[in-house]
């Protein structure tokens, strides 16, 4: 999906959600866990569910490599039923945080973002400590984003992203900035944490065109009012991630139902700070 694509598919559903399939399966609805694939069947309801809501899907790996060959079937079978019934509709994203020597990240690129990988993801995260040679194999692939780590909505990301060198630089204002260069506004973005929603000015006037994911709205306490007002620019430039607080809205066997209304409150706050730009 081009920067165009997205921009277009925000403006045309009026949301900027990215609904994060971040399928534990032990918090899944008994309802479900019958089923020949339990997560399979939650993640398509979930979708069917939120899809009229949603521009993004972000599976996070951990949640499907934890249950090894199984669960890289049921994250498959994910991916070829949004491929199949959402193509346009979505864009999805492998929230992986991949980023090693550079041979090792083009078999990462190659696992991600090709068919003969199984799964086909529009974007990736990646960890940049290892620097340019570990991010650009992922840059190589036209129509694919790289999403770089920058400043994060964990407790822990103090121990590195804030600190400063001698001229009061931080880490991650230093990570913004030289991260831009590796590729541009059209295949490259932003992880930014909704918890740290006061930062967005300075990281808007370091990054001022480019997308941010934003984690952190909702189970982690992130404010979407906060993020909009000081994230958002001309393109609205954000894609706004909740997982348990619309996947698990509800543990019955309505919970598809419940998630439903959850994304159906984000999209219409959504659409109202879209209608400031």
């Amino acid at each position: 999906m081009t920067r165009q694509e997205l921009i277009k598919l925000i403006k045309t559903k009026q949301s900027f959600l990215c609904v994060g399939l971040d399928s534990d399966i032990s918090k899944l609805p008994k309802c479900v866990l019958d089923s020949e694939d339990a997560v399979f069947e939650f993640n398509k309801r979930i979708i069917d569910a939120t899809l009229p809501y949603t521009v993004a899907y972000k599976p996070n790996l951990a949640f499907y490599e934890s249950y090894g060959i199984k669960g890289l079937i049921s994250l498959k079978k994910t991916m070829d039923y949004l491929h199949a019934k959402a193509k346009g509709q979505c864009f999805v994203i492998a929230d992986a945080k991949r980023g090693d020597i550079g041979n090792t990240s083009k078999q990462y690129a190659k696992a991600f973002f090709t068919p003969e990988g199984d799964f086909d993801f529009d974007a990736l995260t990646v960890a940049p400590y290892m620097g340019q040679d570990s991010v650009s194999p992922f840059l190589e692939y036209a129509g694919k984003w790289v999403i770089v780590l920058a400043l994060t909505s964990n407790k822990g990301s103090d121990d590195f992203q804030l600190f400063e060198n001698a001229d009061k630089t931080k880490l991650y204002q230093h990570v913004l900035g030289v991260a831009q260069r590796w590729g541009s506004k059209d295949n490259t973005m932003f992880v930014c944490g909704a918890t740290k929603a006061d930062m967005f000015t300075d990281i808007r006037r370091i990054v001022p065109e480019h997308f941010l994911l934003v984690p952190g709205v909702g189970a982690q306490g992130g404010d979407l009012e906060q993020v909009c007002r000081y994230g958002m620019n001309k393109d609205c430039g954000l894609l706004v991630n909740s997982s348990r607080g619309i996947i698990f809205a509800d543990n019955g066997s309505e919970f598809d139902t419940a998630a439903k209304e959850k994304a159906m409150q984000m999209q219409s706050e959504m659409a109202s700070y879209l209608k400031r730009l």
